[in-house]
């Protein structure tokens, strides 16, 4: 008896069914979780009040070194780090990327 191998068997379209339920499921969860969350931020937001606030249009300004000759700029999280950090120097990786 020739069998078509293409064809979809009877169990995988009750697992796709389940799977569909299932993130139906799992959306619907997390569309609830939002709201939920979103109404509690609206009533924490509207019960603080910082009284010492005060809004400055003040332009904060501050020095930046360049990079200096015992530095270096890491290749995967591109920050400046000392060369006692540097774990790996064919790649320039700093030793908290490199682990």
């Amino acid at each position: 008896m020739a069998r078509d191998f293409d064809a979809r068997r009877s169990t995988d379209v009750e697992e796709d069914e389940l799977q569909e339920q299932s993130l139906e499921t799992l959306k619907a969860q997390r569309a609830g979780a939002a709201a939920d969350l979103g109404d509690d931020m609206d009533a924490l937001e509207a019960e603080l009040d910082l009284p010492d606030a005060e809004v400055r249009d003040e332009e904060l300004s501050l020095r930046v070194l360049p990079r200096q000759a015992d530095e270096f700029t890491c290749t995967r999280c591109f920050l400046v780090q000392h060369r006692s950090q540097l774990a790996d120097v064919r790649h320039v990786v700093c030793s908290d990327c490199a682990a």
